[in-house]
């Protein structure tokens, strides 16, 4: 275990800070999380290189750095309310877990949702929910959320989460098509919602009411 923990720390230090994150807490955040406990054991060698690995269901595991990039543009405080649209590890979900107060997290495919719930109650993550749903209606019981992170590529931002987005929230998304996006970053104020391109990224699709088709989603 010392080992993976000196792998995490070279992992932070050349694959995160060295690339320009510079929030402190994110960079802990990135420190204390056992990235090998969410991917499947036979990749666990892998774990600390700073790429996505599969996790099944034709999903992945984001690379560090996009976890790590996606986080600080959050610019999340320690009483912020936090809602994540796909869960899927549960890695990135974990280190919002350690950076804010309360975190509810949809996922679409029960089995992954399954698998991150007992990885929260494994690293006492207790402020963290994780429910099964389509993702890109959001969970308006909880709203409205201070931040929002939606971790799948949308062709647009989905109207019921920016609805649920708190004035004076923000929400960071990969827009863009099946292929590549960008990361966008919305704020939301009294007058309305501001957009604002950030850099070039791939992820899965966003599939939903909200989102792309299942059907035309490969």
């Amino acid at each position: 275990m010392a080992e993976l923990s000196v792998k995490r720390d070279q992992m932070v230090e050349r694959h995160i800070a060295r690339r320009g994150v510079r929030d402190p807490r994110v960079l802990a955040a990135m420190r204390e999380i056992p990235r090998h406990r969410f991917v499947p054991d036979h990749l666990r060698p892998q774990a600390y290189r700073d790429s996505a690995l599969p996790i099944g269901a034709d999903q992945t595991i984001s690379q560090p750095y996009i976890v790590a990039r996606m986080s600080e543009l959050l610019a999340l405080e320690a009483d912020h309310t936090v809602l994540e649209i796909g869960s899927g590890s549960g890695y990135q979900t974990a280190i919002l877990g350690l950076l804010a107060r309360r975190v509810y997290s949809l996922e679409r495919i029960s089995e992954l949702a399954k698998k991150a719930i007992g990885r929260m109650r494994e690293l006492g993550l207790d402020n963290v929910k994780v429910q099964t749903f389509d993702g890109t209606v959001g969970w308006s019981e909880f709203a409205p959320y201070d931040r929002i992170l939606v971790t799948a590529a949308a062709p647009s931002p989905p109207q019921p989460l920016l609805d649920q987005l708190a004035v004076g929230g923000r929400m960071v998304i990969p827009e863009g098509d099946r292929q590549s996006q960008r990361l966008v970053v919305y704020d939301k104020d009294r007058h309305g919602v501001h957009r604002r391109l950030g850099e070039e990224v791939t992820f899965v699709p966003l599939i939903g009411r909200y989102g792309w088709d299942k059907r035309t989603s490969a």
